[in-house]
């Protein structure tokens, strides 16, 4: 099982899965999680070396939308996050609304060691949540903290056992709803 990336194609389907949850009404929030190696190493280089300009910049205002629309989701969501959470991934967690961790996740901006800078909202999201000072430590420098360091900066809201990381993270999804139950 491979680490999982964000390629244009699991934006269109994250997007659908979040219209047809908006749409059907049904729902009382939505946890984020990938599979059990990782929840996303960010981007897809190889297919972000192959884009012109112009198609990058679109898939930067894709990525930027969606996270967006993340943010203001009208149900809460929340990423369930296992492994590395790095570049675009740790921007898709920011755009959720709480973030649970196991205790053996990492968390980072690899793009300065790749001559990249993330263009789905990270560098605006991560100063805002962690402060300025830490935030241009781990984009400008690459480094990745660990899930301890990441819950003491307040980057995730919770570290739990990766056996109860789903149902840790759709408690949050109750208490993001309502917040007097924090």
């Amino acid at each position: 099982m491979g680490y999982p990336r964000l390629t244009r194609a699991v934006l269109d389907e994250l997007d659908d899965l979040l219209a047809t949850v908006a749409r059907e009404g049904l729902f009382r929030g939505v946890v984020i999680a990938a599979n059990s190696a990782s929840f996303t190493t960010g981007a897809d280089i190889n297919e972000l070396g192959q884009l012109e300009a112009v198609d990058a910049r679109a898939l930067a205002r894709r990525g930027q939308n969606l996270f967006n629309g993340i943010a203001e989701f009208p149900l809460p969501v929340v990423a369930a996050i296992r492994g590395f959470c790095l570049g675009g991934g740790l921007d898709l967690a920011l755009a959720c609304h709480a973030r649970v961790a196991t205790y053996d996740s990492s968390f980072g901006h690899p793009g300065a060691s790749l001559g990249l800078l993330t263009g789905w909202g990270g560098t605006q999201r991560l100063p805002r949540r962690i402060g300025k000072a830490q935030a241009l430590q781990m984009l400008l420098t690459g480094d990745r903290i660990p899930a301890t360091q990441a819950l003491t900066l307040g980057l995730v809201d919770e570290l739990v056992s990766d056996q109860d990381l789903v149902e840790a993270a759709t408690r949050w999804v109750e208490r993001v709803k309502n917040p007097s139950l924090c």
